[in-house]
């Protein structure tokens, strides 16, 4: 094929995008409201088509829907494939066939069933946090195969659901992975003016979630998301190792037959808490959790436990506390200041905290969900907040942000001193 312009000059950031997915097989791209991403998923799809030197080379966009690719990248594809020499369009198919047998179709991931037993070359899933889960598992990965082909997941963030999952594995390191996230006060290609003006119109977690690409904000009621936001944009989620020169503390949500979860923290001199460590399971007993704290080996300092520990179980006549006391793990027992209060606590201290983003993922994934539910009938959110799996860890953590008390200073020792004279025989200044 001779050489073809298409109407397209991306921006510098498309065309970093452009080499990145050039240079890995899979990629994770998590952008705020017109940044571009159809846009350029449509020009990348169409050039690997145009100039793949495979058989019948076969590349597929994915929108949420099948009206949903028609309404929001037809047009595109139209657009920027037209001026290419010999290229024929198929509407009702939202299929662009090219001069050297290359083929770029639209899918909707409603309909899985018209991806199977197709083979791709390159496949780009937009707003893939709004498809069911197994759309790329079970039929898109199978499909890409044969060929070796490659994938990229672009989107907004809409909640804590698949497409956070896909960019935890881009995140970690995972070879022929990348992954790229752009915020509108990063990217600067939305004028501030048109910034301010949404802001003034949208909630404070809408504006996040939208433009600044906060999985965070995105949870509606979410209790610590704007702490634990702003925890990840300013890096306190990250590694952060043991310090064998301090004591490990824990804090417990206890179940019996529900699920017991502990944090693990350190905290320095200076005031600092690290979360070094999170761990949870369901029906098991004490034992198993001395055990626990056995593996890990740290250097532990005090063992935080809820008031309820103190409650005798029926069975045995003993309370958790005294079982725990047999096996050797001594409980200090929280003081019980209330919800609202223990949540205010955890809330000032989360915004100093720094966390280990991989051994305290499950507590943090947990902590993100943790929320008040929607009251319709009275619109407002309810004072209680959702008891479900999220809340035993959401619950340890408040119990440990109770107990803990920032290290004191020690104060000096100042010699008394007198103005007047003392009367002799009384003790009393005169």
């Amino acid at each position: 094929m001779s050489e073809v312009v298409i109407p397209y000059a991306p921006r510098p950031l498309q065309r970093d995008l452009h080499a990145k997915l050039r240079a890995n097989r899979f990629g994770v791209i998590v952008a705020h409201r017109r940044f571009g991403k159809t846009v350029w998923a449509v020009n990348h799809l169409l050039r690997d088509a145009a100039t793949c030197s495979r058989e019948r080379p076969r590349f597929a966009y994915i929108a949420p829907t099948f009206r949903m690719a028609k309404q929001i990248a037809w047009d595109y594809l139209r657009h920027f494939a037209g001026p290419i020499p010999g290229v024929t369009f198929n509407a009702s198919e939202l299929r662009c066939d090219l001069p050297n047998g290359g083929q770029v179709r639209l899918y909707g991931a409603d309909s899985p069933d018209s991806l199977r037993g197709i083979y791709l070359d390159g496949v780009i899933l937009d707003e893939y946090g709004l498809m069911a889960p197994n759309v790329f598992s079970e039929v898109v990965r199978p499909a890409l195969s044969d060929r070796e082909g490659w994938g990229c997941f672009i989107g907004t963030p809409a909640g804590k659901n698949q497409f956070w999952d896909i960019l935890q594995v881009a995140e970690s390191g995972e070879p022929g992975w990348f992954a790229a996230i752009y915020k509108a006060s990063d990217t600067r290609i939305l004028p501030q003016a048109e910034l301010d003006t949404a802001k003034r119109v949208m909630t404070e977690d809408e504006y996040r979630q939208e433009f600044e690409a906060s999985f965070e904000a995105s949870i509606r009621g979410a209790i610590y998301g704007k702490e634990l936001g702003a925890a990840r944009d300013e890096g306190r989620i990250t590694s952060v190792p043991y310090d064998p020169l301090l004591p490990v503390h824990t804090a417990w949500d206890l179940g019996v037959a529900d699920h017991t979860s502990i944090w693990f923290w350190q905290a320095t001199r200076g005031g600092e808490v690290r979360w070094i460590d999170y761990y949870e399971t369901e029906g098991e007993g004490l034992p198993h959790f001395v055990g626990t704290l056995q593996q890990r080996r740290y250097v532990y300092g005090t063992h935080w436990a809820p008031p309820d520990i103190r409650v005798r179980e029926l069975g045995s006549g003993k309370s958790r506390l005294e079982v725990a006391a047999g096996l050797g793990l001594k409980f200090e027992v929280v003081p019980d200041i209330g919800l609202e209060d223990g949540i205010a606590a955890a809330r000032l201290l989360l915004a100093t905290s720094w966390f280990d983003a991989t051994k305290c993922r499950v507590g943090l994934d947990h902590l993100l969900v943790y929320r008040r539910s929607w009251n319709s009938s009275v619109n407002e959110f309810k004072a209680t907040p959702v008891h479900d799996v999220a809340s035993h860890a959401a619950d340890a953590l408040r119990y440990a942000c109770v107990a803990h008390r920032p290290p004191q200073p020690k104060k000096k020792y100042v010699e008394p001193f007198f103005y007047g004279t003392v009367t002799p025989g009384t003790g009393w200044m005169a």
